[in-house]
């Protein structure tokens, strides 16, 4: 079963192609993740996919409608979570619900029933009364999930639902969205940049310059890369350098922070760089394959929002300090 499809999809703005020539597919009842910077296209493709934008070329279902010839079916059956918060911030929890609810034509029976299960769903109920206006960005951030889901609808789309929340809060948030997918077996489509938001995922497509470049589970992912990065400071780096180039054959990086070098199976090289290296080692780490890695190993370039350019094997330590 297939929630999502897309196939050579295109979107230009004037003469720039946004999302160029993309590929799809989205297994019914998974979190999938849309991975990312900032420009990429993750935005432009969401808009596509719930109908908001039209595509230039190609063609798009979601739950089984083309988005282009049927907007409408697609609508009815998609809850959507934009980036930019549309709440009221003037009325109440319960209020910002009755109002989403008169949107999608829910009788006043089915409103009252959806309202009171979305509340307790996003563990609301207590505040359904408080003006929106005093809740903190995480509770908001949940009442708006609670808001795409009020419709009971087949696929969730959620455009980067964590941004400006501090690591506590979005982790809650991910516990919500998972015990709903849990509980309720809908589609989760969720576009991020955040490194640890895309390992919740059970699949995730990589798109660099409109296009994916990869896509598989967070472990597969990670295998393609193997090798640890291991971080090394000795009493005397240039030594150690020559010395693990001669006699271990591994190729090194030298840093201010250390000797940076990939290898296999670092766990059990390490010991023998410390008996074996001839200089004394003050500091090691050991780092898995990361999924910024993955990212920098498909298109050149970190994934991190800050970063202008390509990543050399020195900027990968940062992530160990």
């Amino acid at each position: 079963m297939t929630a999502v499809r897309a196939e050579g999809l295109y979107a230009y703005y004037g003469t720039t192609p946004a999302v160029n020539g993309l590929d799809l597919t989205v297994p019914t009842g998974s979190v999938y993740g849309f991975l990312g910077p900032n420009g990429a296209g993750k935005t432009t493709t969401i808009n596509m996919l719930i109908t908001l934008l039209r595509p230039t070329a190609g063609r798009a279902e979601v739950a089984g409608f083309d988005v282009a010839a049927r907007p409408a079916e697609v609508r009815r059956r998609i809850g959507v979570v934009f980036q930019e918060s549309t709440l009221d911030l003037d009325l109440t929890a319960a209020e910002n619900l009755r109002f989403q609810a008169d949107l999608c034509g829910l009788s006043r029976r089915a409103s009252r029933e959806a309202i009171a299960s979305m509340l307790d769903l996003m563990d609301l109920s207590e505040r359904h009364r408080v003006p929106v206006r005093q809740f903190s960005t995480g509770l908001r951030r949940r009442l708006e999930i609670a808001r795409g889901l009020l419709a009971e609808p087949s696929v969730l789309f959620l455009d980067e639902p964590t941004t400006g929340l501090d690591a506590q809060t979005r982790a809650a948030v991910w516990d919500h969205l998972e015990r709903l997918r849990r509980e309720r077996g809908i589609t989760v489509f969720v576009t991020t940049h955040q490194l640890d938001e895309a390992e919740h995922c059970d699949r995730i497509a990589i798109i660099d310059r409109g296009k994916v470049v990869t896509e598989g589970t967070p472990a597969d992912l990670k295998a393609v890369i193997g090798a640890d990065l291991v971080v090394l400071r000795t009493d005397d780096d240039p030594r150690a350098a020559d010395v693990l180039a001669d006699r271990f054959g591994l190729p090194v990086e030298s840093t201010p922070d250390g000797l940076l070098l990939r290898v296999e199976r670092a766990a059990a090289l390490v010991p023998r760089l410390c008996t074996e290296l001839g200089v004394t080692v003050r500091e090691v780490a050991v780092a898995p394959p990361t999924l910024d890695d993955v990212f920098l190993h498909h298109t050149g370039l970190a994934i991190r929002e800050s970063t202008t350019g390509p990543r050399t094997l020195g900027n990968l330590g940062e992530g160990l300090r």
